[in-house]
């Protein structure tokens, strides 16, 4: 009776234990499957948002040399920017161009790169998470049932699965240590921007020389376009010329147009307009005021100083500086690589502490295993 007694204790203490076993590898297959889901949503959000700052950039940037390439071929009343302008023009719009398919396929490959990575390691965590509660159940069955051998290769193949997902975890524990590295290289990429790191290759800033010449060249057409605006205000639509005197007259009358404020000196640096003049934001609007109504020959029939045809040219200059000035901005931060160290920011103060703390869960599955 004894013996009978012991043996039946022993079988109920093995029972306990094996339904105690059991309960910790389903908690550790959900512990698993929940950190590898949340890490994995973590990673692409923060890849997410280094492709949208990246998407950002190269719209910007192609969208200044769209405005660069319109105040090129526009003119008022048949005046148009120098040809050296024109030339110059073409030539930074190649560089920018280039600048931005180079920043946008080179972060898109490493993003689909990282992410095939994750892929990869997602799937084989879930593989291992669902074969560990499966070998778990069968394992409780067949102990259950007495299929004592069937038992005994489950034991086997599962220290053979345990060592795979010991294996798994430290891949994992490596992954995470090479974020935690990535978060500790951005911030110290933030203190020193210009030097060469592999982070270079994740966001990389454009060229500096382009980043300038872009500036520069921006402040440039802009006050050009300006000085052709005004140009034909002062010379066309300001003028009062005798009745049927050539091409210039169109019985321009009445109170003479403001002139449009050009927002840079001659050495390009920033300057405050002067009374009387109409800045960029609302030069439109003012100058509809003093828009004639035109007969069929095209002379004014009314009071104005200026045709629906030159107001329209008028309207479009006025845009695209507005534009090019619009993206002075950017085109500063561009050149000391702002928007990569404002990215890096971003990412180590809102995303790398969220990448962090799922270490922690992984690490607390791997002892639960």
């Amino acid at each position: 009776m004894k013996l009978d007694e012991l043996h039946e204790k022993a079988y109920t203490i093995s029972l306990i234990l094996l339904v105690l076993f059991t309960c910790g590898g389903i908690a550790g297959s959900i512990l698993l499957y929940v950190g590898q889901d949340k890490f994995h949503r973590n990673i692409s959000h923060t890849l997410d948002y280094v492709v949208d700052q990246s998407e950002f950039t190269v719209q910007s940037l192609r969208n200044v040399s769209g405005y660069l390439d319109l105040a090129k071929t526009t003119g008022v009343d048949q005046v148009f920017l120098p040809v050296s302008d024109q030339q110059n023009i073409d030539n930074l719009n190649r560089k920018l161009n280039k600048a931005a398919n180079d920043l946008e396929s080179k972060t898109k490959d490493n993003s689909r790169t990282i992410r095939d990575v994750l892929e990869n390691v997602r799937f084989t965590l879930i593989v291992v998470a669902a074969a560990m509660l499966f070998l778990a159940f069968l394992g409780l069955l067949f102990s259950i049932l007495g299929l004592k051998t069937l038992v005994y290769f489950l034991v086997l193949g599962a220290w053979f699965l345990m060592a795979g997902t010991f294996i798994l975890c430290g891949v994992f524990v490596l992954l995470n240590s090479a974020v935690g590295d990535a978060c500790v290289a951005m911030k110290e990429w933030v203190a020193h921007p210009y030097e060469d790191t592999a982070l270079d290759h994740i966001l990389p800033c454009v060229d500096v020389a382009t980043a300038e010449q872009s500036l520069n060249q921006s402040k440039t057409i802009t006050s050009k376009v300006v000085t052709v605006v005004n140009k034909v205000l002062s010379t066309v639509a300001n003028s009062n010329f005798p009745p049927n005197t050539g091409p210039l007259y169109y019985n321009q009358s009445g109170p003479l147009v403001p002139t449009l404020c050009n927002p840079y000196t001659g050495r390009l640096d920033d300057r405050q307009c002067n009374a009387g003049e109409v800045d960029l934001t609302n030069a439109t609007q003012v100058w509809e005021n003093y828009t004639c109504t035109v007969s069929s020959s095209g002379i004014c029939a009314t009071t104005g100083r200026i045709t629906p045809d030159i107001y329209k040219q008028l309207v479009l200059a006025v845009n695209i500086s507005y534009g090019l000035y619009h993206y002075m901005p950017f085109l500063v931060n561009l050149q000391d690589c702002t928007f990569v160290r404002e990215t890096f920011s971003t990412i180590t103060e809102d995303y790398c502490p969220g990448l962090r703390q799922w270490k922690t869960v992984f690490l607390i599955h791997t002892a639960v295993s």
